[in-house]
């Protein structure tokens, strides 16, 4: 059964809260976050991202950026920014985007939980992501990006949060520039945070990590690390708790520097083996069912659709990343592990096809590919059957903002 604590969130004052909550740190480069910060000196960035405080040519895996960011988290403290809770408590946190709510439980869940696999993943993680993670835990002594859990759907813990939020008032609500709105409470009170912990370690068996596979790994990694210097919230990592039905899933889509050697003509050549390929009016191609894929390869816009046969139907082999890692990415474009090589990138559907264009055309990239979302009941067949997915296999939006509630681990 699931183990869940309260804890004693390092957080904003309330008329500080908007300026404070941030983007997350792996949804952002370094030159959006220098400029996101522009004009707000109490952005949660100068934490997660302090490279925003240095000069444009740095390394941003130099010990000076870790140390930058432990001092730019100790002035926000020494200058009453943030404060830590009095007492250990839980979060409800509610976001709101384009009209649809959810509403979770920012909670710490156990380590140990995570290593004995109650807290189930669903893709490998990629190790240089995890260093950096590792590096900013240890240097920082605080846990900053939440990881953000599903599980299904509970209907005690559906009553409570629903009591609480109709009869209390929320410690923050503001709605932030990309117009998602926030809104947190505090619980507070013994009996229901006795309540809330029993119903997760007694009726929910386990949970799914949706967002955040490289900051559990880094936590767990960084309590083998730091031994008997952490206190017992290392035995913990930041997490928030959303019921399944609440969730949507969005796509992750790809982008490839080369095409092995291959031209335009000999690459299409060889991909129609698998699958069907018809030329668009030059309209971007969103796939509107499974299966189907858009291509973007020489200003032009392809669609794609994998012929029968030439995939499976079990959990991991019926999936779109599947089916694209398996008879393009590696077939044709030889790319073996998208977890190191650095001729694939990964592209979030929040930031549109015409990020994938952009790619495309600047050069940067050859090749574009758009793909229809994983669904969550996927992702949990997947994670209970022990496979993982293909890397960076779904996107999930609103995004929790970093900055608002930070486990200390010392």
């Amino acid at each position: 059964m699931s183990i869940i604590k309260p804890f004693k969130a390092l957080r904003p004052q309330a008329e500080f809260a908007k300026q404070v909550a941030s983007r997350p740190y792996d949804v952002l480069n370094s030159a959006e976050a220098k400029q996101e910060v522009q004009g707000n000196p109490y952005s949660f960035l100068y934490v997660t991202k302090s490279e925003v405080s240095l000069s444009d040519n740095i390394d941003i895996h130099t010990p000076e950026v870790y140390e930058t960011a432990k001092q730019n988290l100790n002035n926000f403290i020494k200058r009453n920014i943030l404060f830590q809770e009095s007492k250990a408590c839980y979060y409800i946190y509610r976001l709101i985007m384009d009209g649809r709510s959810q509403t979770g439980l920012v909670v710490g869940s156990s380590i140990d939980d995570y290593e004995n696999g109650i807290i189930k993943k669903h893709e490998f993680t990629r190790p240089e992501k995890e260093l950096d993670r590792i590096n900013h835990i240890k240097i920082t002594g605080a846990q900053t990006g939440n990881v953000f859990l599903a599980y299904r759907n509970n209907d005690t813990i559906d009553e409570i949060v629903e009591k609480w939020t109709a009869t209390k008032s929320p410690i923050y609500d503001f709605t932030a520039d990309d117009n998602i709105q926030h809104t947190i409470w505090v619980v507070n009170d013994d009996a229901t945070i006795q309540k809330i912990t029993t119903v997760f370690q007694e009726e929910i068996p386990c949970t799914y990590i949706a967002d955040g596979h490289h900051r559990a790994a880094s936590a767990s990694k960084v309590r083998k690390e730091t031994g008997a210097k952490h206190t017992e919230n290392g035995d913990y990592f930041l997490t928030t708790l959303f019921p399944s039905n609440q969730l949507a899933i969005m796509d992750y889509n790809r982008v490839v520097k080369d095409l092995n050697g291959l031209s335009t003509e000999a690459f299409i050549e060889k991909i129609s083996e698998d699958f069907t390929i018809s030329i668009t009016d030059n309209n971007a191609v969103k796939p509107a069912t499974l299966h189907e894929f858009g291509m973007y390869l020489d200003g032009k816009w392809y669609k794609l659709t994998a012929k029968d046969g030439t995939y499976t139907n079990d959990p991991i082999g019926v999936l779109d990343v599947t089916i694209l890692s398996n008879l393009i990415l590696d077939k044709v474009l030889g790319i073996k592990d998208q977890r190191t090589d650095k001729r694939v990138d990964f592209v979030g559907g929040i930031r549109g096809l015409k990020e994938l264009e952009k790619r495309v055309n600047s050069g940067e990239m050859k090749v574009a590919f758009s793909l229809y979302p994983v669904t969550i009941h996927q992702l949990f067949d997947i994670a209970d059957s022990n496979n993982v997915m293909p890397p960076k296999s779904t996107w999930f939006e609103p995004k929790l903002r970093d900055g608002l509630l930070t486990n200390l681990i010392y």
